[in-house]
Formats: C-alpha cells, sequence, structure tokens
C-alpha cells in the first residue's frame, strides 16, 4: 500500500506499507511505542502523528505543517516528529494514497525546504509573516492545475 514519510528535515520518502500490518508499520515509521494518532486534513488522506512528539519534544515537522494546513485551508496546530500519509477509504480506513495527493507532499516539502534555505539569506519579517508565507506558496502548490 503506497504512503509517504515526511520527514522533519523536510525530506519525503515512498513506503510501500503492508496490507494486513500497516498500523504497526506505520509506527515503527514514525518511531512511536504507544500513541499514534490520525489526522484527516484532506478528505482522501490520512496523517499519522507521533501522539507524545510535542511532549517529548520531537523536533517540528513544518512540511508536515504546511500540507495539513493547505488542505484544510487554514493554519493549524504544530505537528511534531516524522508523519506518514496514507490514504483513506470512505468508511476512514487506512488504504493507498492517491497519485495525486503524493504529488501534493512532494511540492510542499519542496516547496518549504527551498523557503527555509531562502529565508537564510532573506529572513521574514515576523513569525506571522513566515507562516503566511508558508501557507501561501503551499496553497499554490496543492491547487488545481488549469
Amino acid at each position: 500500500m503506497r504512503a509517504l514519510r515526511i520527514a522533519t528535515d523536510t525530506t519525503v520518502m515512498e513506503l510501500d506499507l503492508p496490507e494486513t500490518s500497516a498500523h504497526s508499520a506505520i509506527r515503527d515509521h514514525i518511531r512511536a511505542t504507544d500513541a499514534v494518532d490520525q489526522a484527516a486534513y484532506h478528505q482522501w488522506a490520512l496523517l499519522h502523528i507521533h501522539g507524545d512528539g510535542r511532549a517529548t519534544g520531537l523536533t517540528q515537522n513544518i512540511a508536515a505543517w504546511a500540507l495539513a494546513s493547505a488542505w484544510r485551508g487554514m493554519a493549524l496546530y504544530s505537528i511534531s516528529g516524522p508523519v506518514v500519509v496514507t490514504g483513506r477509504a470512505q468508511d476512514g480506513e487506512v488504504t493507498g494514497l492517491d497519485a495525486s495527493l503524493a504529488r501534493h507532499a512532494h511540492a510542499v516539502a519542496q516547496t518549504v525546504r527551498d523557503t527555509l534555505g531562502q529565508w537564510r539569506t532573506r529572513p521574514p519579517a515576523s513569525n506571522g509573516a513566515a507562516l503566511n508565507e508558508l501557507l501561501a506558496y503551499a496553497a499554490r502548490d496543492i491547487a488545481p492545475s488549469p
């Protein structure tokens, strides 16, 4: 089953999860021993997030945050640690990730990586300006092509 792992350094890795033990494989990929939260920020996708990531001090995952925020259409709370993105079946169960949603994730992660690099020489005016810039770019990345 197709899935993606978005690391905190903005890299995206293609995964092939086993059909019968997908939840266990997801837990391994995000390095969670207990809680794995599932969040539906898109009708046809699930983000699997380390349930204790913020509390245990995992690094923020800006690329996953930008993707989830763009899909939801608003700035969301921060996301910490690696994230696995899967598809979401009509009944809410985990399924393979659609190719167009995978392209969204790759595009947003690349944009975040590029933007963070540009900020080294051209820092944003404020935290709010930085968030707005990332959200605008991410929204552009997921917009349907004409």
